[in-house]
């Protein structure tokens, strides 16, 4: 997030008083350079630099803070703080989901009045709110193209509907602190209990399992090399898909027999405030990984390993090499015409690999899977093998609790026993 200038301490010269302008309002301090003045423009400046936004206040001194006018505010202080590297996270667009229903339900309703009993409201709003994704079809009557809805979910899942609360809770927390709610009205939804299984007309999903190496292997022969050695180094590493779309020979230190690479920008960086080197997030690459990623090394070391450009380039020498004969004038004027393709990103984002990945496993005839449970196939490998400890450093977890979400449970152990004791 910018950091704040502290605005400056000026004369006025029709009013011959001291004065500074905060947030487009000027503020009269007093006579000119006194003690008093002084005091009260430090006083102002403070409050200033403290506060992470622009004060929302109703245009009516005497009306009460609207929801619409809180949701303004909060937004304004959401797309400042959650940004790493200067671009805003998931975390801004899930704020903005949860707020949708508020605001749907609520727009003009005074902040203060809002009760547990409303947020339930909302809740249930969200139980009855199917997903759906808007398709462009072609008529095959008129020849035109129109857009057609396709159904994807009978409403939105428990887990989903819990988290999107939690943030509707925290919004008004940050409104106690800015002074914009009584504190008993944060307190108050506090008392609103998540969603239970089997307690509740909300959908539930599956737990997201690991991926077999029949599936992983499959899928590998059918996408672009470069996708491929990528899903092959996530699978060794055990990392999380953001840190291998963004990996870079710069941030790789290779002066051991297991190279040690530390992501620019990980999920947990906003919990090591203080920047501890023994809280950075380190992915350790063994021999097979590195043999993995050493064709792909570019000779920038600033550049990124598994780089879409390079691998449309590479995709494109190809062609010329398998096609036969240049194609004449009159066949390349045949050749049908696409569209013009966007400029490729320096590296793949975390959405273009899971569709790259997709799109793999319906070619292969493999049931679709997520780059992410390859992070659960590694570390349920690394726990069966050497514990629950080494699964987590392995993973990069501070807390044992987190790795035994991510480890599917080893039940060898207690097979082999009942075999020979029950």
């Amino acid at each position: 997030m910018p950091r704040k200038t502290s605005p400056k301490y000026r004369y006025h010269k029709a009013r011959d008083c001291a004065v500074v302008t905060i947030n487009g309002r000027d503020h009269y301090l007093g006579a000119y350079d006194s003690d008093e003045s002084r005091q009260k423009y430090h006083r102002l400046v403070a409050e200033h630099l403290a506060a992470p936004h622009q004060p929302a206040t109703p245009p009516n001194a005497d009306a009460p803070l609207t929801m619409t006018e809180l949701m303004a505010a909060y937004w304004r202080f959401v797309k400042g703080f959650y940004v790493k590297g200067g671009e805003p996270t998931s975390e801004v667009h899930a704020i903005k989901l949860a707020l949708k229903f508020v605001r749907r339900l609520y727009p003009d309703l005074p902040a203060c009045e809002f009760s547990p009993k409303k947020l339930m409201a909302v809740r249930e709003a969200m139980i009855r709110h199917d997903i759906v994704r808007t398709f462009k079809k072609r008529d095959p009557a008129t020849g035109e193209v129109v857009p057609v809805k396709k159904l994807l979910h009978r409403g939105m899942s428990r887990k989903c509907i819990n988290k999107l609360v939690a943030r509707i809770k925290r919004m008004f927390r940050w409104a106690v602190e800015e002074e914009l709610v009584p504190v008993t009205v944060h307190d108050a939804l506090c008392r609103v209990s998540g969603l239970k299984r089997g307690k509740s007309a909300a959908r539930e999903t599956a737990r997201v399992r690991p991926v077999s190496e029949e599936h992983v292997r499959a899928v590998m022969a059918v996408v672009p090399k470069r996708v491929a050695a990528l899903i092959e180094f996530q699978w060794l590493c055990g990392c999380r898909p953001q840190d291998a779309v963004q990996l870079r020979a710069f941030d790789i230190d290779r002066s051991g027999a297991v190279w040690e690479y530390r992501p620019p920008r990980y999920k947990t960086e906003h919990h090591n405030d203080d920047a501890l080197p023994d809280l950075e997030r380190v992915v350790f690459i063994g021999p097979k990984a590195q043999g993995v990623i050493a064709p792909y090394l570019p000779d920038d070391p600033a550049d990124y390993v598994f780089s879409p450009r390079r691998s449309e380039a590479a995709r494109n020498a190809d062609r010329k090499e398998k096609r036969a004969s240049p194609m004449t004038p009159s066949q390349a004027a045949r050749k049908p015409k696409g569209r013009k393709k966007a400029p490729l990103k320096p590296h793949y984002s975390v959405a273009s690999y899971r569709r790259a990945v997709q799109r793999g496993c319906v070619k292969a005839g493999m049931p679709v899977w997520s780059p992410n449970q390859l992070r659960h196939s590694r570390l349920t490998a690394v726990r069966a093998k050497f514990g629950l400890e080494a699964s987590r450093v392995v993973g990069g977890h501070r807390e044992v609790a987190t790795t035994q979400i991510y480890a599917e449970e080893d039940r060898t152990l207690a097979r082999r026993v009942m075999a020979e004791m029950g």
